[in-house]
């Protein structure tokens, strides 16, 4: 076999609302650990800062200082709501800039993982991908808590359906972003896979879990690196 076929993926993150790229890091250290054998994640941080009066949160957000940043906001005033249907996308460009500047530069990645806001931007990226409209490509996504954008600008990016490979990662006790908002969202991807875990806002690394991910990048390398 090729030296190049046994290199692990190399996985872009985007992090949530109000997380920044080492807050998630940190965040995902049990999953990270899971997956290390079989792909190399890599973490950036938004360059939208989100003001410390803005009281909402995410699970596994920011420090103590309630510091972070996230992908847009949904009201002018700079707050984000999910829920939110809205004509605001402030900061959603000045995001976009920033993570095709990042691929540019420390790319080539193979595919991206999102957390909440971060695996809805990446929703955002799979649709301008579809339509050809994104600087850079990846292969597959992998998302955790996402949901469908409520900002009425982005609706456009949900026209085609989306036909990459696609994991999905949700809780049934989510009290941030409602597994009914993620069942909306696999419903734009042509074949999404799905693991639906009883627990709340967070990406699972329980041992029943490892299959699942493993199996699924086990695809993916097939899929980028040849057999």
């Amino acid at each position: 076999m090729n030296v190049t076929n046994q290199l692990p993926l190399r996985i872009l993150c985007l992090h949530g609302y109000r997380q920044t790229g080492i807050t998630f890091r940190e965040k995902t250290g049990a999953f990270r650990k899971q997956l290390k054998k079989h792909a190399e994640f890599v973490f950036m941080t938004s360059p939208v800062q989100v003001p410390s009066n803005d009281k909402v949160k995410e699970e596994g957000g920011g420090g103590e200082g309630g510091e972070g940043a996230g992908w847009w906001f949904s009201q002018s005033n700079n707050s984000f709501r999910a829920q939110e249907v809205s004509q605001c996308v402030k900061g959603y460009q000045e995001g976009l800039e920033a993570i095709e500047e990042f691929a540019r530069e420390s790319g080539p990645f193979d595919g991206l993982l999102g957390f909440s806001q971060g695996a809805a931007m990446l929703g955002l990226l799979c649709g301008l991908q579809q339509q050809g409209k994104l600087s850079f490509s990846f292969k597959f996504a992998i998302f955790a808590s996402s949901f469908k954008s409520r900002s009425l600008p982005h609706q456009s990016l949900y026209s085609e359906t989306i036909t990459l490979p696609t994991l999905h990662i949700y809780g049934e006790t989510d009290q941030v972003i409602e597994k009914s908002m993620s069942d909306e969202f696999v419903e734009l991807f042509q074949d999404g896979e799905t693991l639906v875990h009883t627990g709340g806002h967070f990406i699972p690394a329980k041992a029943d879990n490892k299959s699942t991910y493993v199996n699924f990048l086990q695809r993916m390398t097939h899929l980028c690196r040849g057999s």
